[in-house]
């Protein structure tokens, strides 16, 4: 099961920076010219959770793997994509394919580094992005009514469903409303995933702010703020020049790093949390003597799918699940600890997995 965030906004505002530090690589070109990424770059990047190293030590695991969160990064968008401008319509095909998007403001000032827009002002930016995903969800869907109003003057119940819901966000989503946005019921939500829109995508804003704002934000990224609330988003400010200085550093030399800046730790766990929690996901774990893993899975997911994201046999022949929740797992020492405290209870198929869950997996095929 893989769970992907796009990293979009306009060319040179740090985006290929900030992907290459997130996938540890230099895998995407950063420079100073628009487009410089090309097709879009994929890296893997861990998922920071500190109960997966206690849980490793308490088990003495050999191995640690810890859950991954797959990062894409998308070539610039240009005012006019929705039209095919620039590289508009690669954009809108590769942004189409993943599940969150991370968007990129640049939120700092530099002569050596070109702004497409010619000045800086990061509201506008994030308006012009909105309005181009939005221009082009709308011609998505104007595409979808002569076909759906032959299939629906034919009965079709499916095609009436999605004309009528049509008919109803179209007139809000031209007066400027996302679909992420717009009030609807369960069905009309779950009609509304079938068109793929872009902008019903789960979006964060990464306020991408200079060396002296790292750990404070600036008067950019506070605006930022103040408006992705309105439109009941999240926002993460980070330096990402920073963030890939940082993510070449050895453990003692980052450490010392950050302090150095006022900084915990580094923006890039707070990204990748971010983005985490932008598509809802949860955590469960393994442990044993060979290795301890975390498995990252949708909010809701049973024991028997969970079981399946490790293995297919895992789920056709599942028996049950042992589970113990983190703090018992933990308070008792592990998983012998918590059977001989009663705190290892056994679930069936249909257990609801929670997040921090330590799962031990009987099955037979």
């Amino acid at each position: 099961m893989g769970f992907n965030c796009g990293i979009v906004g306009l060319p040179n505002v740090g985006k290929s920076t900030l992907f290459n530090a997130l996938a540890r690589t230099a895998a995407a070109a950063a420079a100073n010219y628009p487009f410089c990424t090309i097709e879009p770059n994929i890296g893997r990047v861990p998922v920071p959770d500190e109960r997966l190293d206690v849980v490793a030590k308490i088990a003495r695991s050999a191995r640690i793997v810890p859950a991954q969160l797959e990062v894409v990064d998308i070539a610039g968008l240009v005012r006019g994509a929705s039209r095919g401008e620039g590289l508009g319509n690669r954009f809108l095909a590769a942004i189409r394919e993943v599940d969150a998007i991370l968007q990129v403001l640049r939120c700092f000032e530099d002569d050596d580094v070109a702004h497409v827009e010619g000045s800086v002002d990061p509201l506008r930016d994030a308006e012009l992005v909105e309005t181009e995903l939005l221009l082009a969800d709308i011609a998505s869907l104007e595409r979808r009514i002569d076909g759906l109003t032959k299939r629906a003057r034919g009965s079709e119940v499916d095609a009436q469903r999605q004309l009528a819901l049509i008919e109803k966000i179209r007139p809000e989503m031209e007066a400027g409303s996302p679909a992420r946005q717009l009030v609807l019921d369960a069905e009309q939500r779950a009609t509304l995933r079938t068109f793929q829109l872009l902008t019903a995508k789960p979006l964060v804003y990464l306020c991408n702010v200079d060396e002296a704002s790292a750990a404070t934000g600036n008067g950019w990224s506070d605006q930022v703020a103040q408006w992705a609330r309105a439109h009941g988003a999240p926002t993460v400010v980070i330096a990402a020049a920073i963030e890939a200085e940082i993510a070449s550093l050895a453990a003692d030399e980052r450490d010392e790093y950050l302090a150095a800046l006022g900084l915990e730790r580094p923006g890039l766990d707070r990204v990748i949390l971010t983005g985490y929690a932008l598509l809802d996901l949860i955590t469960f774990l393994t442990a044993g003597p060979k290795e301890a893993r975390a498995w990252p899975i949708e909010r809701g997911i049973t024991a028997a799918e969970a079981a399946g994201t490790i293995h297919g046999d895992f789920q056709r022949g599942f028996i049950c699940a042992e589970v113990v929740s983190y703090q018992d797992f933990l308070r008792c020492g592990g998983e012998a600890g918590a059977r001989d405290a009663g705190q290892l209870r056994q679930e069936g198929r249909n257990y609801v997995v929670q997040d921090g869950d330590v799962i031990h997996f009987r099955f037979n095929v």
